[in-house]
């Protein structure tokens, strides 16, 4: 795409998995890339690989040292990085304390940061790694799809608040892919995500045509969609399937 060429592109939780596959194909079509990543070896390979900078940390934590290491601005920010937390609501404070704290908040804290330069030049696109779970839920991890409502919500609002002033949102909500947070959803994952598990490469993909037509919503796994509208539409029915599957899940269906 002509329109990332040479665009300053900040990809978090790219050490491996949906956002190495991101940094890959930005850096790919052209961009300047930082590659960010708690563990600091993973996002040094990928940035090796790519011809990218490694900015390690707390995804954060990190845009001033990523608009550094990119010349002074930051054009594209991926919110990648997230805690596939399971747990119920017996899970104790803390377990739901990081789901918040890194699906949700980091959130905020980079938008804190980019906004005032985005609202200034009139331009800038935020790119949120959300989940099928944002838009409909998953059984057996209360503390990810209740964060990952909330990334969604979080996206929506600064699409509706910021469109008029430059600021384009994407909000990637693909079902299972193929990386080390599907191999820990376990027993639950296997059942609802594995069967239509995709490559991370094939959200890359997804995410570029949205981009290409300035849409909000990126849905890897197109049935999604479908999903959605029968959950708005008949919420009730849309419960009753959803708790057939968890009962599946439990060993206790009929």
């Amino acid at each position: 795409m002509s329109t990332v060429r040479d665009a300053a592109v900040v990809v978090t939780g790219a050490g491996g998995g949906i956002g190495a596959a991101l940094a890959r194909r930005f850096a790919a079509e052209g961009a300047r890339v930082v590659v960010n990543d708690l563990d600091a070896e993973k996002a040094g390979a990928v940035a090796a690989e790519i011809g990218a900078v490694a900015v390690p940390g707390d995804a954060s934590l990190i845009v001033a040292d990523a608009r550094d290491a990119l010349g002074g601005t930051v054009d594209i920010y991926c919110a990648n990085a997230g805690i596939g937390a399971a747990g119920d609501a017996l899970s104790e404070d803390d377990v739901w304390s990081a789901a918040w704290d890194v699906n949700v908040m980091a959130h905020v804290r980079a938008t804190r940061l980019l906004l005032p330069d985005w609202l200034e030049r009139g331009s800038g696109r935020f790119v949120s790694t959300v989940s099928a779970a944002g838009l409909l839920t998953m059984i057996g991890a209360a503390p990810y799809s209740v964060t990952k409502h909330g990334a969604l919500a979080y996206a929506e609002w600064l699409s509706l608040t910021y469109r008029h002033r430059g600021l384009k949102v994407h909000a990637i909500c693909p079902q299972g892919v193929r990386t080390d947070m599907l191999t820990a959803a376990g027993t639950a994952g296997e059942l609802v995500l594995v069967p239509t598990a995709i490559e991370p490469e094939a959200v890359a993909d997804a995410l570029f045509a949205a981009m290409a037509e300035d849409r909000f919503l990126v849905l890897p796994h197109p049935e999604v969609a479908g999903f959605y509208r029968s959950r708005a539409g008949d919420p009730d029915h849309w419960l009753g399937v959803m708790n057939h599957v968890q009962r599946t899940w439990e060993g206790t269906a009929g």
